[in-house]
């Protein structure tokens, strides 16, 4: 006995569209807050939208680009600064 519906190709359709979105969402938060957390967050979900073959393609590619300018802000903070840019235990 099935208790739920059978997957539909148009479900993983619309999966692969609310990865592109979660994506460029992530990756624009992720240039203001927690940049360590979301701007990964927002590479894995491009890859996996554009894996499932997304049609947001555009906003996916957006989202992957915001989550490396997250990383390199990181980056370009810590090296500047000589130091995290946030921290963590209150020090």
């Amino acid at each position: 006995m099935r208790l739920t519906a059978p997957p539909a190709a148009e479900t993983g359709r619309r999966d692969a569209e609310g990865m592109a979105v979660a994506s460029f969402v992530t990756g624009l938060a992720g240039l203001l807050v927690l940049n360590l957390i979301l701007g990964p967050t927002a590479i894995v979900l491009a890859v996996l939208a554009l894996r499932r073959d997304t049609p947001r393609r555009f906003r996916a590619w957006l989202g992957l680009g915001l989550g490396i300018a997250d990383l390199v802000v990181l980056g370009v903070l810590t090296l500047v600064q000589g130091t995290t840019p946030w921290v963590v235990w209150g020090g």
